[in-house]
């Protein structure tokens, strides 16, 4: 059985309630010295001082037990590889010594430099005409982001959710379409019809409560159909769960609690249609094959896709994946990510890094070895995505989609089958925006640095015009 370390969480629950460990200790009937070892992480947990914890203290033990020490580290090695620290860095030792005994600092830490990002990336976004007056207010897009990646891309309530539908409801994955229109009918009364594109002024599916009616467009194929319909049944039976999962999220609008609960309604349906455990046998016995996977549950590649980053249940995990889908133009459309991986918010991501290229093979997957600035290495597999047609005027409207992993899951991969430990220039050095990218004779820069200066020699020419 896996130990349970605790000490940062304890060492905050003990601070909050303003005690010693010696009073700790005593509500919990344990030692002062007992205490003391757990905050070192010296002494694993054991179940009697986790029920005590949940009983004396009214945490849930969930929180408890929830380690997003490894996020955090990750966050926080992101933040130090900013230009804007250029120097003398903290290694990894200091960055993990922060984190247990100076958890709120480094928390704060974090919320400034992301205020800081988020400043510098509405700069380049408005320039310096049309500055919205709330300069360091979040995107809901990065509010939901940082919220699913809080959770470790997981909901444990939504997945038990749509388990408990399947066993009330079991189908076959292509009679699921079938299965859920019968479902809403039955028990609410709601009837889905299937619309003609020109009837619904480009939307793919309105549902309308006060005549209980959901419309469909001719222009989604199966896999979206029955998708949109477990959407909306999410919202039909599960909307106290929606309003329980984000009862503490940080948003201050409406806006950004109403766009997470369409995410949230996304991920159920996401599980409905790919139940997690027979999802999770299904990828590992495949080697994570993509195409496999939609075959077998009647599903579109890029539903696999979003779907392979969610698990991440504790006593049944699968590869830890980020997943991130661009348009041609390169502007982020949607990202999650279980991965330490960085991921740009609004695009102008690395043109290394061949996501881009994969527009010119559309429906070929291309896999690809790629290196951080850090020095994190990383597994990533592209692909483009089809969006639906409606007529001449909407054809060609591909993204790009990319799925990665780090390098020490890509052995299980079927896309790496014949994995070796690859050569180092086997990876492409890759940045996550040119802006923030320190490399130095770039043959892709597009933009300086910022907070940095690149030399510049009068006497030489080199492949860009800020390599000289």
């Amino acid at each position: 059985m896996q130990k349970t370390f605790i000490g940062t969480q304890l060492r905050q629950l003990r601070r909050d309630h303003g005690q010693t460990q010696v009073e700790m200790g005593r509500v919990l009937g344990v030692s002062a010295a007992y205490i003391n070892l757990l905050e070192k992480n010296q002494r694993s947990l054991s179940v009697p001082v986790l029920m005590a914890l949940a009983d004396h203290y009214n945490v849930d033990w969930r929180d408890v037990v929830m380690d997003k020490s490894a996020n955090i580290l990750a966050d926080l090695r992101n933040a130090i590889q900013d230009p804007l620290f250029a120097g003398s860095q903290p290694d990894i030792q200091e960055l993990r010594a922060a984190i247990d005994h100076a958890p709120s600092l480094v928390q704060n830490f974090l919320k400034l430099h992301q205020s800081h990002r988020t400043a510098m990336d509405n700069i380049m976004r408005f320039g310096s005409d049309g500055m919205p007056p709330e300069l360091l207010t979040s995107s809901p897009e990065t509010i939901i982001y940082n919220f699913f990646r809080d959770h470790f891309n997981y909901f444990d309530v939504l997945e038990r959710a749509a388990d408990a539908l399947i066993a009330e409801e079991p189908s076959q994955p292509y009679e699921m379409q079938r299965t859920l229109r019968q479902r809403l009918f039955t028990r609410h009364g709601i009837e889905v019809e299937t619309w003609p594109v020109e009837q619904m002024s480009e939307s793919l599916r309105i549902y309308d409560a006060e005549r209980s009616v959901i419309q469909l467009s001719e222009a989604l194929d199966y896999q979206n159909r029955a998708f949109q319909l477990a959407h909306i049944l999410c919202f039909v039976e599960l909307s106290d769960i929606l309003n329980d999962i984000t009862a503490g999220m940080k948003a201050e609008s409406k806006r950004a609690i109403a766009r997470c609960h369409v995410e949230l309604a996304n991920y159920f349906a996401a599980a409905v249609l790919m139940p997690y455990d027979a999802f999770h046998a299904m990828a590992e016995q495949s080697g994570y094959d993509i195409d496999r996977m939609a075959s077998a549950f009647a599903v579109s590649f890029e539903q696999v896709c979003q779907r392979l980053t969610t698990l991440q249940r504790e006593t049944k995990r699968g590869v830890p994946f980020f997943f991130l889908r661009v348009d041609k133009a390169g502007n982020v459309t949607k990202r999650f990510n279980a991965t330490s991986f960085n991921i740009a918010e609004y695009g102008g991501s690395c043109p290394v890094w061949n996501l881009h290229t994969a527009f010119r093979t559309p429906g070929v997957i291309l896999p690809q070895f790629v290196e951080l600035p850090d020095g994190e290495k990383f597994f990533t597999l592209a692909r483009t995505t089809e969006r639906p047609v409606y007529s001449m005027q909407t054809q060609d409207r591909r993204l790009a989609i990319s799925l990665g992993c780090e390098i020490k899951h890509a052995h299980k991969l079927i896309y790496n089958s014949t994995f070796q430990k690859p050569a180092d220039d086997a990876f492409s050095r890759i940045g996550i925006n040119c802006h923030l990218c320190l490399r130095r004779n770039c043959s892709q820069r597009a933009h300086d640095p910022l907070f940095a200066e690149l030399n510049t020699d009068t006497s030489r020419r080199g492949e860009t015009r800020y390599e000289s």
